[in-house]
Formats: structure tokens, C-alpha cells, sequence
């Protein structure tokens, strides 16, 4: 190996060295630098070393020493704060959506951009309840796909399936393909979904991208017209209840104060909400969707949270519980 292939692998390996092995409490003195350097197969003086973290500090890494006996060199300034890497671990962890092996996979990568002194404290491992037992692949590639259409400002096709009773896939138009304009993609309840205007329907439409097959980008740019350009993502949000199709109300709810911590929960600490009955219930006011998933939420509350209004919520909640009842027969 000539010197100058020398001189450049002993600069790499010295960037490598400070980035994995250093962090802002710990450093390594010169003596343990140039042996680590020897362990690459690299011969280095002190001298050349200082030049070469000279030169990394030239080119934008936070090169700093510890005031210590003996001076200790570390990388100070990361890309990710130990606190950051551990809020996205918590977060891959946490994540429905991943298998046990994707998110294993995603933490390892996660945890190779913290130093190996900071590593032991990422090494923690959350259980989720309704992971799938394993990560198809094909979900990830239809997001990438989906992602690119959008970038693109293209429609795009696909075939759309539920499953029945037999757990067979049965897919919906008669297996025609839908044709849509994508909007944004969502992560919801565990899933993602693809928020799209409908060319059959006219209208704006959530789909399951578990459930999407055989996506394609289409040459045809994406539709623009108003109920696209007033869709309004954040407002969609306030609705809370997962992304199931129902028409937006703002509903007036009585809350016993036993259960007003489940209703900040789910709406958020800046609710609007009124106390009555000296603080032995609140009207909270809220923006929901009239769907199964509102009801199911609010029968899990029993009589401690009652619909005031808007009357047809009412009817339609008492309707919902009735046919329930009636299902179970006398």
C-alpha cells in the first residue's frame, strides 16, 4: 500500500473511530487513538493524528477535548442526540405496523449511529400486542411506490381486497382496478393508508395500503379540483377515530368526572369542555365522525359518557346499540 492510500484509510478510520467509539462523556486519549488506529493496520505518530483531527474539524465534525488527565478527544456534535435515538427506537418498537423482525432490524441500524459507550442504554426491547408475525414486504414497497406517485403528481391503479369469513380475499368492484389521485398517506390505528380522490366515486377515499395489490403510477397526472384542494389533513385529524368513512359532527358529550382522563386521552388536553354539577360532569364539545368506531369507543364508556347532541347522533348511536341488542336476540 502506497503512503498516500495510507494517509487517506488512516483519516477514514479516524473518523470511524471517533464516530463510533466517542460521544460527549466519552473520549480516548492519543495513546489509545493510535492504537486503535495499529488494530486497522495503521502506523500513526501524534503529530499526524493532531493534523488529521485539524482537518476533520476544517471539514465540519465537532472535534473537542476533555479536560481530563490524560486530554481525551471526542466527536461532540452527532447527528442524533442519545435522547433522539431513543425516542425513534421507542417509536419502531411501538409501531403495530412492524413485525418483530422489521423492527429488530430498523433498532440495529438505529443503534449503529449511537456511539458503542451509548449503545447499552438503546439495548431495550417492548413488547406490542397485534404486531403480525411477519413484515411483507410488498407493504413497504407499495409505500415507496405510492410515495413516488406523489412526488411525481401522478394517478395511480390498483386491485383492492377484504377478506370474508373464510379468510379468503375477496376483492372489491369485482376485482376491477381503482383509479385514483393520491392526496397524502396516513399512519393510523397501526396501519397505513392511502388518502385519495376516487375517479369512479367523485369523492375522497382512505384505503388500507395492507389491503392494495398490484399497485401501478399512471402516466395520467393527478386530478385538481376543489374537494381535493380543501382537503385539510389536520382538520381530518380532529375527528380522532381512526381513518373509517362517517359523516363529521360536533358533538356535545355529558363526561362524568370519573372518566374525563379518557376523554383528554383521546381528544387532547385542550378539549373544550365545561364543568356542571359542581365538577361531577363536563360538556365537552368535540368534533367526531358518526362511525362504528366512535360508538364502540363511546360503549366501552357505559353511561358514564352520554350524547347531548346533536340529535341525530343520538338516534343514530341508539340505533347502532339497539341493533347490537337485537342480534343477540330475546
Amino acid at each position: 500500500m502506497t503512503a498516500t492510500n495510507t494517509q487517506k484509510l488512516k483519516v477514514l478510520y479516524l473518523m470511524e473511530i471517533m464516530r463510533t467509539q466517542t460521544d460527549p462523556e466519552h473520549g480516548l486519549t492519543m495513546p489509545q487513538i493510535i492504537e486503535k488506529l495499529a488494530e486497522r493496520g495503521v502506523t500513526a505518530e501524534r503529530k499526524s493524528v493532531y493534523r488529521d483531527l485539524q482537518a476533520l474539524r476544517e471539514v465540519g465534525f465537532d472535534i473537542r477535548t476533555l479536560q481530563r488527565q490524560p486530554v481525551q478527544y471526542v466527536l461532540a456534535e452527532r447527528e442524533f442526540e442519545l435522547s433522539q435515538l431513543m425516542l425513534l427506537i421507542d417509536a419502531v418498537q411501538s409501531s403495530k405496523f412492524l413485525s418483530d423482525g422489521s423492527s429488530r432490524a430498523l433498532v440495529k441500524s438505529i443503534r449503529s449511529m449511537a456511539s458503542l459507550q451509548e449503545r447499552s442504554a438503546l439495548e431495550k426491547q417492548v413488547h406490542v400486542y397485534g404486531r403480525p408475525k411477519r413484515q411483507d414486504q410488498s407493504d413497504f414497497v407499495i409505500v415507496d411506490k405510492l410515495q413516488d406517485a406523489m412526488a411525481a403528481k401522478k394517478k395511480v391503479s390498483f386491485r383492492y381486497f377484504r377478506y370474508n369469513a373464510e379468510k379468503k380475499k375477496e376483492y372489491r368492484k369485482d376485482g376491477s382496478r381503482h383509479i385514483v389521485s393520491p392526496v397524502n398517506l396516513t399512519y393510523s390505528d397501526g396501519s397505513y393508508y392511502l388518502v385519495a380522490f376516487s375517479d369512479a366515486d367523485g369523492e375522497i377515499r382512505n384505503y388500507r395500503v395492507d389491503r392494495m395489490e398490484q399497485v401501478e403510477k399512471l402516466d395520467a397526472p393527478r386530478e385538481r379540483n376543489e374537494t381535493i384542494s380543501s382537503y385539510d389533513a389536520d382538520e381530518v385529524a380532529k375527528c380522532v377515530f381512526g381513518m373509517y368513512e362517517g359523516e363529521r359532527v360536533m358533538a356535545t358529550l355529558k363526561v362524568a368526572s370519573e372518566v374525563m382522563n379518557v376523554v383528554i386521552d383521546r381528544f387532547g388536553r385542550d378539549v373544550e369542555a365545561k364543568p356542571v354539577n359542581k365538577g361531577a360532569f363536563a360538556k365537552v364539545r368535540v368534533p367526531v365522525k358518526a362511525s362504528p368506531v366512535f360508538y364502540g369507543w363511546l360503549a366501552t364508556l357505559g353511561a358514564d359518557v352520554k350524547i347531548e347532541s346533536p340529535k341525530r347522533l343520538r338516534a343514530s348511536y341508539l340505533e347502532w346499540l339497539q341493533n347490537i341488542v337485537d342480534s343477540y336476540g330475546k
